[in-house]
């Protein structure tokens, strides 16, 4: 594997572990009034590595064959700890693909997000099992077949929420 494959890897691995622990810690009650704050910082970094594996030439691998590995571990605690945390702004609209399909989606901010990462984690095992070249070919692949979708759809949310929590102020009045 090429040096440059090599730093890109590390740099990708870094970011998606960041993602993935962040993400664990608001499902877990971190964050406060501030949790859109922080998950929007959260998918907009993890947004911006993955537009580097979508700028860089396409990752093959040897033979064109994933290994094998065991299930991937179930993130379905850390998604039900965000749709209780999420409750009241969980369910939004989107444009799958403003090409393709232009009708309005239901999403999930709580799927949207886990799903994220859990594709993530999964190209964390490649690495993290001494696979840098396969974890960078699945975080490549699964950035334009799902993840970079739902970062995209969560990002948008998250700053419309963002947003509305910050311009959509009573106006006060004065005595």
């Amino acid at each position: 594997m090429s040096d440059q494959w090599s730093a890109l890897a590390e740099e990708i691995a870094g970011h998606a572990q960041d993602y993935v622990d962040g993400l664990t810690r608001v499902a877990g009650g971190e964050g406060g009034d501030a949790i859109w704050s922080l998950l929007l910082v959260e998918v907009a970094q993890v947004s911006l590595a993955g537009a580097k594996l979508g700028a860089n030439r396409d990752v093959i691998l040897s033979g064109n064959y994933e290994p094998a590995m065991s299930e991937d571990p179930d993130i379905d605690g850390v998604r039900t700890a965000l749709a209780e945390r999420l409750k009241p702004v969980d369910d939004y609209a989107e444009v799958f693909d403003p090409y393709k399909d232009t009708g309005v989606t239901p999403y999930r901010l709580s799927d949207d997000l886990t799903a994220v990462a859990a594709d993530l984690i999964h190209g964390l095992r490649h690495y993290h099992a001494g696979r840098p070249h396969e974890a960078l070919w699945w975080w490549q692949y699964s950035y334009f077949n799902t993840w970079g979708n739902h970062a995209g759809a969560a990002m948008r949310a998250l700053q419309a929420l963002a947003a509305h929590s910050r311009l959509d102020v009573a106006e006060e009045t004065t005595v």
